[in-house]
């Protein structure tokens, strides 16, 4: 061979295999990763709760707040507190009159001409209809004898007018009829005269009856006779005619009289309409149902006979009429002192005095049957009371049972009991220790310290811990 090269066996060449792809991570290893997530989590919770739940020697203890009063001194008392209205003790109530009149107009005389009875082509029966025309301002202050309302007075004195011409009417018409009637009776006495003449002349005539024949005579006899049914019957008929007469005069009387009297009524209703005061005090309006609701009393208002539309309260002789627990009012004396507010004006307290108790109780409109009370009067003691203080004004009273003066005072609040012993937590330096006390006067809010307390000492006002 050429050259004597050695013999280079040929490299082989690899044979290439089947592509092999790798496989995602399977669901076992992210349960896994997640299982340890939450591992970590949990430690890291526990450590935080192992630092923070110990105690640490720096924290200070926590240190109880006990709310403390001091004890005090002055005059203190026990009430009883009740409730009720302000009223008047002296007032007078201005009620509407009582319009009097027949009703029917009957013998009414003008424009209407209601002679006969019976109504017309004008009746119209509003004459007693009570509307105002003037009325006096409310709160404004009046003296006994002031017009205090005026009620409109146009048709009572149209009504007078009436009857008064009605009257002159009817006296004219009585004169008339006298007159006439002394006429009629005249003719008929002498219309009775004149039967009696012609009674006597037949009668005059029979007499000649002997000398005349027997006809003659018949005929005398008959016409006497005649002339004697005829005089006696003119007589009873002047009888009867004097007593129609009588009774006709009587009967125009009558309806004179009766105009007459609905005259004077009319007059005196015109009188009425006119409403003075009888005491001095203050006008207070009363309130009336108005257009489907209660509202107070003004001009041009049409109120009834007899309804109180006004009041004139002295103010004076100012009250409070109020009711009290039955339990309670056995406390109550006359003569005890109070202390009145008004509900509308907190900046007034007024002084009073229990004037009156009642001796029956009575069941209350707002609680149960069996809770009844009773009734009690105080009277303000002020010569001159405040202008606002009127009539029907809501207050409270405080009547003092029992006082005390210069006394140890601590609140009721700060006082304890047990096996019937009151105590109280005092404050002293070295703590809060228990002391013993004696109680006096107790009120709804504090009591009397007879022994065991001192003024400027701090007790609790609940138990220490």
């Amino acid at each position: 061979m050429p050259g004597n090269l050695p013999h280079v066996a040929p490299v082989p060449q690899p044979i290439p295999g089947p592509v092999v792809v790798p496989r995602p991570a399977g669901p076992k290893r992210r349960r896994g990763m997640w299982a340890l997530l939450l591992l970590v989590l949990v430690a890291a919770g526990a450590f935080a709760w192992y630092r923070y739940s110990r105690p640490t020697a720096q924290a200070p203890a926590q240190v109880a707040i006990v709310p403390t009063i001091s004890v005090t001194s002055g005059d203190l008392s026990a009430t009883v507190r009740i409730a009720g209205t302000v009223a008047a003790e002296r007032y007078a109530s201005i009620m509407a009159p009582r319009i009097q009149g027949n009703r029917n107009n009957y013998n009414r005389g003008g424009v209407n001409n209601f002679q006969g009875g019976g109504g017309g082509p004008n009746f119209q029966n509003n004459d007693f209809n009570l509307t105002l025309t003037r009325l006096a301002d409310p709160g404004a202050p009046v003296k006994a004898g002031d017009v205090v309302a005026e009620f409109d007075t146009q048709a009572q004195q149209q009504r007078l007018d009436d009857y008064k011409d009605s009257v002159v009417q009817l006296d004219a018409n009585i004169t008339r009829l006298k007159a006439n009637l002394a006429a009629n009776k005249e003719g008929l006495a002498q219309q009775v005269r004149s039967s009696k003449a012609d009674w006597d002349k037949a009668v005059l005539d029979l007499k000649t009856a002997p000398v005349r024949s027997a006809i003659d005579a018949e005929k005398y006899q008959l016409a006497v006779d005649q002339a004697k049914e005829s005089y006696q019957e003119l007589v009873k008929q002047a009888q009867l005619q004097e007593v129609s007469q009588a009774a006709t005069i009587r009967g125009s009387e009558l309806d004179r009289d009766q105009s007459r009297i609905e005259l004077e009524r009319s007059q005196a209703n015109i009188e009425r309409m006119s409403m003075k005061t009888p005491i001095d005090g203050i006008a207070v309006l009363q309130t009336l149902f108005r257009q489907g609701q209660m509202a107070q009393v003004r001009v041009g208002d049409q109120v009834n006979a007899g309804q109180t539309f006004l009041s004139i309260v002295d103010p004076s002789s100012m009250i409070v009429n109020a009711t009290v627990n039955q339990v309670d009012g056995e406390k109550i004396r006359l003569g005890l002192k109070a202390r009145i507010r008004l509900d509308a004006y907190p900046d007034i307290e007024l002084p009073a005095t229990v004037i009156g108790i009642g001796a029956m109780s009575k069941t209350s409109n707002v609680r149960a049957a069996y809770l009844s009370e009773i009734p009690v009067r105080l009277k303000i003691d002020q010569a001159k009371v405040d202008s606002r203080i009127i009539p029907d004004l809501t207050a409270s009273a405080e009547i003092v049972i029992e006082s005390q003066k210069d006394a140890v005072i601590a609140p009721r609040a700060a006082v304890f009991q047990e096996n019937g012993k009151h105590f109280v937590f005092l404050q002293t330096a070295a703590g809060w220790i228990r002391r013993q006390i004696e109680l006096g006067l107790e009120s709804n809010t504090a009591v009397a310290v007879r022994a065991g307390l001192q003024k400027g000492d701090v007790i609790a006002l609940q138990r220490p811990l």
